[in-house]
């Protein structure tokens, strides 16, 4: 649908504080250049995609460029990928109005999401779960496609 700014991909990145051994959910591969960037950095990276098209170009693409750590579902992201949670990190590239509670579940203890939010006035979050509750913090001001399917839960 539309590309991040490099520098935001740079700096959503660089706020999950991925390691080498870490495994990221990604939500909306989109074209899949911030999935290759989660991949370069992270042990294995799960993308979740709502259009079909988007996601199996972008799995093309990333099988052409050898990424072997990368799992691709077509889905709604607003669900994460419960099969495979729970991740230390999760990295979600469309704005819901809400944080959804289904994604905040599939953290690991310790574990980091970015997430954009609100309607024409969007903030990044970042989400830390800790002791089995969740730290948000409000980072900048963005504007990214609103995330399609079902929305659930409160900042």
């Amino acid at each position: 649908q539309t590309i991040s700014q490099p520098y935001i991909v740079a700096y959503m990145t660089e706020q999950l504080s991925i390691g080498k051994d870490d495994r990221v959910l990604e939500i909306g591969t989109g074209c899949g250049y911030q999935t290759a960037v989660l991949a370069e950095i992270a042990g294995h990276v799960y993308t979740m995609e709502i259009i079909r098209e988007l996601s199996e170009r972008s799995e093309n693409i990333l099988g052409e460029l050898d990424y072997d750590n990368v799992s691709f579902r077509v889905g709604d992201g607003s669900l994460g990928w419960p099969e495979e949670a729970p991740f230390d990190a999760i990295m979600v590239t469309a704005a819901p109005v809400r944080i959804p509670e289904e994604l905040k579940k599939q953290l690991a203890e310790g574990g980091r999401m970015i997430i954009p939010a609100g309607t024409f006035s969007q903030r990044i979050y970042r989400i830390t779960r800790s002791g089995g509750s969740f730290r948000t913090e409000e980072l900048i001001g963005v504007r990214f496609v609103p995330m399609t399917g079902r929305i659930e839960g409160d900042f």
